[in-house]
Order: structure tokens, then C-alpha cells, then sequence
């Protein structure tokens, strides 16, 4: 049964998140594992980052112009129709989604390969909580930087329609800018944060549990890393309207 199985998954889920959320025996190695985590998860992402905001930006101005030609519509709805879709959605959503494709299926197969490799098992004999000491700096860490990915996803993303203003003739900057500015709500800022924070826990903490209990070969780390990006996907979507629901209503 479908039912069953999606029950006893969440359950050993759970039981992997205690194990994982655990005092760690040594501060000094948790620290610089999380440090070590921020750049390989966080700052490695950021020039993927940058280049899908600014298409996407530059794509949500055009799409935008080209449907709101009515002489009904206000000038600015442009920048302003742009500007709620970046930060209502973009910024926080469809890039926690791209991030779960790059970041989750890393740690999967990072996971998956110390685990057929009995890397993870020798951790164990040696009395190490490997769970906590693999999985918890990738999380916190992940999860301390999510933040200024989302910041930068944002800027840039903005910065593409300003790149379309300039160089093209589809709408003038000033009208752009100006609708960027209109009726601006800053809660729209902390909306998009706080739903990062959430998503980004899910990204590295189902992307772990798929590659720390892989069993098999090779062929099984790689489907625990496409496992993982599926399943992350659906929490970030499903969570994404209950966040929603709360946070806007």
C-alpha cells in the first residue's frame, strides 16, 4: 500500500531527523564542517544563481509588456507585476526548486556513496553519530545561507528587467523603475525569506535521509539522488500553499 509505505518512510524520517538533531561531540569539527558546508552548498550556487535571475527577470518584463498593452492598465504595472512575481514566487519557490535539482541530489550522492563504500559504518564502530556528524552541519549550514541566495536572486532578477529597459525599446527604464517602487510592501521581502528557510530544510534534510539509508551499489545511490530531488519538489510545492495560506492570509 501506498499509504503504508509513505507512513513508515516519514516515520524513519523522523527517527533519522532525532538522531541528526543530537549535541555534537565536538564543537570545533562541527563548526568547521558548517563553514566548510556554506561554501560547497551555499557560495558554489551562487553563480547558478545569478544567471537564471537575471533571464528570469528579464523574461517576466517582456512577458509582462507584451500581455498588458490595454490603455486601461496603469504604465506601471510592468515593474510592479515583475517586482510581486520575484519576490511572491521567484525568489523564494521556483528557486528553492532549481536548488533542489543542484543541492539535494550533491548531498544525496555524497550520502549514498560514503554509505555503499561503508564509510558510514565505520563511523558507527568508532561510536561517531553519523548522522549528526554528516547531516547537521549540511543543514545548518545550507540553511544560514539560503537567505543571501534569496537576496541575490531577487537583485538580479530585478536587474534583468532593468537590463531589458535600457537595452531595448519594449518599456522605458523610468516607467519600469517607477513601477518597481509602487505600492511596495516590505512583509513581501520577510514572506519570501521566511519561506526559504522552511524550503531550504527540506532540500538537505530529505536529500541526506534518501543517501544515508542507500542500500545496494552504485545504481542505487544514483536512484536515491533522483528520489530525493522528486521528493523535495513535492514538500517544497506542497508546503509552498500552506505557507502561503498562513503567511498571506
Amino acid at each position: 500500500m501506498i499509504i503504508t509505505d509513505s507512513l513508515a518512510t516519514f516515520g524513519r524520517y523522523c527517527q533519522f531527523m532525532c538522531r541528526v538533531f543530537s549535541i555534537p561531540d565536538r564543537w570545533k569539527i562541527f563548526f568547521t564542517r558548517t563553514v566548510a558546508e556554506i561554501t560547497k552548498l551555499g557560495i558554489d550556487s551562487i553563480p547558478l544563481v545569478l544567471v537564471i535571475s537575471v533571464f528570469i527577470g528579464a523574461v517576466c518584463t517582456i512577458q509582462m509588456q507584451l500581455n498588458i498593452m490595454s490603455p486601461l492598465i496603469p504604465a506601471y504595472s510592468t515593474g510592479l507585476a515583475t517586482r510581486e512575481i520575484i519576490l511572491l514566487e521567484f525568489s523564494n519557490s521556483i528557486l528553492c526548486l532549481i536548488l533542489a535539482g543542484k543541492v539535494g541530489s550533491n548531498i544525496a550522492s555524497e550520502i549514498g556513496t560514503m554509505r555503499v563504500t561503508e564509510q558510514i559504518d565505520a563511523l558507527d564502530i568508532m561510536g561517531v553519530n553519523s548522522a549528526n556528524f554528516l547531516v547537521l552541519p549540511k543543514v545548518i549550514g545550507f540553511l544560514l545561507f539560503m537567505p543571501v541566495l534569496v537576496v541575490f536572486c531577487i537583485f538580479t532578477s530585478i536587474m534583468g528587467g532593468v537590463l531589458i529597459s535600457t537595452f531595448t525599446d519594449i518599456i522605458p527604464l523610468n516607467r519600469f523603475i517607477y513601477g518597481i517602487q509602487t505600492m511596495f510592501q516590505e512583509w513581501y521581502v520577510w514572506y519570501g525569506l521566511i519561506k526559504s528557510l522552511f524550503f531550504s530544510f527540506i532540500i538537505t534534510s530529505v536529500a541526506a535521509f534518501y543517501g544515508y539509508y542507500v542500500n545496494g551499489g552504485a545504481l542505487e545511490v544514483g536512484k536515491a539522488s533522483t528520489n530525493a530531488v522528486v521528493a523535495s519538489s513535492i514538500l517544497i510545492l506542497l508546503l509552498d500553499v500552506v505557507l502561503t495560506k498562513l503567511l498571506l492570509q
